[in-house]
């Protein structure tokens, strides 16, 4: 069989996450620099392979003070872990959607990490490109990659909850 290989397109894609914020409500973030090479056999997203990084330092949750202190040996400490990476490992078909798993590597961390995935199906963009998109949601818990910098709250709880939710939208082009 022949391989196909996909391309992010990265003006119709995100690398988001969620995470608790003194208890009540969520603080999203995304990764704004990333890079990822998917291959496929043929079209067919049952055999696919995927090796994906984000840039530390391109963490943006909008706000510059925040994002300074994620970025500090307080979480992601992106002097000596410039970036996270993910490499599958299997991906299986449930019903109409898929899971992935795969090794996650964050904060010098590796662990694996199963994520729910939608594929809408191939499509030609309005200039005869061939794309898919990929949702792809799961969660982590932050302490078991390292990231355990947390205040408690004066009325109970901590100021960051320590399950960080991923959303992942990615729109890849048939290269």
């Amino acid at each position: 069989m022949a391989t196909t290989k996909w391309a992010i397109d990265p003006t119709h894609s995100e690398i988001g996450f969620k995470v608790k914020h003194m208890m009540f409500t969520n603080v999203s973030g995304k990764f704004e620099t990333y890079d990822a090479t998917i291959t496929t056999e043929e079209d067919d997203f049952t055999k696919t392979t995927i090796e994906f990084s984000a840039n530390i330092d391109s963490i943006n949750t909008g706000n510059k003070d925040r994002d300074n202190h994620l970025k500090s040996a307080d979480f992601f400490d992106a002097e000596k872990n410039p970036k996270l990476t993910f490499v599958s490992s299997s991906l299986v078909k449930k019903g109409d959607d898929y899971e992935i798993t795969g090794e996650l590597t964050l904060h010098g961390v590796t662990k694996t990490v199963k994520l729910e995935t939608e594929v809408s199906g191939l499509l030609k963009d309005p200039w005869g490109n061939t794309k898919v998109g990929l949702n792809a949601t799961g969660k982590i818990n932050r302490t078991d990659f390292g990231l355990t910098w947390n205040s408690a709250l004066e009325t109970g709880g901590v100021l960051v909850s320590e399950e960080v939710k991923l959303n992942i939208e990615l729109q890849l082009l048939k290269q």
